[in-house]
């Protein structure tokens, strides 16, 4: 069969028209939705481990698309993207969708390798020492009160009755300070815990910014820690944010902030 002239374009345009019509999953009112915008949606949904990818899945984004884009047809037609608010919050999104994009990247061109994580490990680890202890202690506003407090005690007061007084939030628990490395406290603090014996109250106050302490050493035992392995992905979660934080600010330092 020959095919005339007319005939043999409109069989070219066929042709031509089956791929890109593939390319689309539904047309709105004249405006193609690109089964590449199903592809990036699904591709969102499986990485956050929600569902797998599957003919289901596709179906149901296909049917939020269309109904968005539906939804977006009618709020362009009564002028909604026009409004002073709707465009700030656009801008706002589209600030925030760039700048994710920038950190993402920079993040996969300076990764956090496993030297640094295990540095940063070892920091923590001598931070925190051999030993936990656990504590009391009653917290007052003046040098004199805490003395008074101190002589109660030698006379034969119980130190949870009196750390009713505390000052902070150990008051309710007759002034127990729980399970907690020197580390944890402020160094008055840990130089006179520490220098204590289990059973042992502080002979005189001990002030820092918070006040004057009378602190009672209730036992001692060796330092629990999770292993490298336990919280790798913690650290270097630590490790990154602190890079990102490191770059912003050393572009804050570059512009020309008036």
């Amino acid at each position: 069969m020959i095919l005339k002239p007319a005939r043999l374009i409109l069989a070219l345009v066929a042709v031509v028209a089956i791929p890109a019509f593939a390319q689309n999953v539904a047309t709105v009112n004249g405006k193609a939705i690109p089964s590449s915008r199903v592809d990036q949606v699904v591709k969102q949904v499986v990485a956050q481990g929600k569902q797998a990818d599957s003919p289901q899945l596709r179906e149901a984004i296909k049917k939020d698309l269309i109904g968005r884009e539906v939804l977006i047809q009618e709020a362009d037609k009564q002028g909604y993207g026009t409004r002073a608010e709707v465009k700030s919050q656009i801008d706002n999104a589209r600030q925030s969708i760039i700048i994710n994009a920038l950190l993402a990247d920079y993040v996969k061109k300076n990764p956090v390798k496993d030297a640094e994580i295990k540095a940063e490990y070892d920091k923590f680890k001598a931070q925190a020492g051999d030993k936990e202890y656990h504590a009391r202690h009653i917290l007052v506003a003046t040098e004199a009160e805490a003395k008074d407090i101190i002589a109660k005690l030698k006379g034969g007061a119980k130190f949870e009755e009196l750390a009713k007084v505390s000052k902070d939030g150990s008051a309710a628990n007759g002034g127990d300070l729980d399970w907690a490395s020197p580390a944890s406290y402020v160094k008055p603090f840990s130089d006179a815990m520490v220098a204590l014996k289990p059973g042992q109250i502080t002979q005189t106050p001990v002030q820092s910014q918070f006040g004057f302490h009378v602190i009672k050493l209730e036992e001692t035992r060796p330092t629990k820690l999770p292993s490298l392995e336990e919280v790798k992905g913690q650290v270097a979660e630590s490790l990154q944010q602190k890079k990102l934080a490191a770059y912003r600010d050393e572009l804050m330092k570059k512009a020309k902030v008036q």
